[in-house]
């Protein structure tokens, strides 16, 4: 989909606008473990989540081809609202964003102060989805999808920077929601020619991705409750799968329960914050383990955007009910 001077490109935008995140090897996992474990922080970005870097080559490709646009429409369960928000309202556009009802509060209070114009539609994200799509046509703003090249572009430099750092990882988990985190981690590996084994992890609650790719067509879930809301996908995307099927190892599933115990796990270890999604790909490795013994393997955290209730229960010993 991308080559690595296109990649080079994207990289170069984004880190005008934030640093690149760091990938530590802790030895803190490497011993609960059994093999080395290289964390990429993407809870440390502007917005405490990788999406904002797809919203920077988004909009950047968006002021560059519909100059006259006055601004976006979306649909988020929050890490993609507040990216698409802060790079809109940086270039001086309307964001409008569609949040199912009962979605995260932080979250939300998090994309106001970044600027966007917060709207709560549905029962899940997929109807929210529906009704941006159809608000944003009637008012001839940008309708910005989950999925779309620039979105992606944007999102494997996180990719790029971990395997040009690291290019020796054997393994790397990655969550996958609808999709461009995981594809943007295969288009980088392809780019840099690394053979590198990546899998995707999805909630047992939200199988969309890995029940798709295991039949090779798109297959709807009727339901998508989990409390890692970044997964809470019921909906595939084609263009998505046309990457990830082909391209992942494997999809495994995990657990609420998995990933709460993944959260503890990130924050007794290494004192750092992930919300579900974000500690998907370690509960991932946990769970494979002993297939990873001895292995140098890397894990997405891809987000701390956690509300307090929430990582209060899991710190608890409790696993949070949506």
């Amino acid at each position: 989909m991308f080559d690595r001077s296109q990649l080079e490109d994207a990289a170069n935008l984004v880190h005008r606008h934030m640093a690149p995140t760091p990938q530590y090897a802790w030895p803190q996992l490497a011993a609960r473990l059994g093999c080395e474990v290289v964390v990429k922080h993407e809870n440390h970005t502007p917005t405490g989540a990788f999406k904002v870097r797809g919203a920077l080559t988004f909009i950047d490709w968006l002021t560059r081809t519909h100059p006259d646009c006055p601004g976006i429409v979306t649909a988020t369960r929050g890490n993609h609202g507040q990216g698409q928000a802060m790079a809109a309202k940086a270039a001086g556009l309307r964001a409008l964003v569609y949040v199912p009802k009962g979605n995260s509060v932080e979250k939300n209070a998090a994309m106001r102060a970044f600027g966007a114009e917060l709207v709560e539609f549905g029962e899940d994200f997929d109807t929210a989805k529906e009704e941006a799509v159809r608000v944003g046509g009637e008012l001839g703003l940008q309708i910005v999808p989950p999925f779309h090249p620039e979105l992606v572009r944007g999102v494997a430099t996180y990719a790029y920077e971990l395997f040009t750092a690291r290019p020796d990882l054997e393994t790397v988990y990655v969550p996958i929601g609808c999709g461009s985190g995981i594809c943007g981690t295969i288009i980088a590996r392809d780019a840099l020619g690394l053979s590198t084994e990546i899998v995707g992890v999805v909630s047992e609650n939200a199988q969309t991705a890995k029940l798709s790719a295991e039949s090779g067509q798109l297959i709807e879930t009727e339901t998508a409750r989990t409390f890692a809301d970044g997964m809470a996908v019921r909906v595939p995307v084609q263009a998505a799968l046309d990457i990830y099927g082909p391209g992942a190892a494997r999809i495994i599933t995990v657990s609420d329960d998995e990933i709460a115990q993944a959260i503890r796990t990130y924050f007794i270890d290494i004192h750092n914050l992930a919300e579900g999604a974000g500690a998907a790909p370690l509960a991932g490795l946990m769970q494979e383990r002993d297939r990873m013994q001895g292995r140098k393997v890397g894990v997405i955290l891809c987000g701390g955007n956690i509300d307090t209730d929430w990582f209060v229960k899991v710190m608890q010993g409790q696993t949070p009910v949506p």
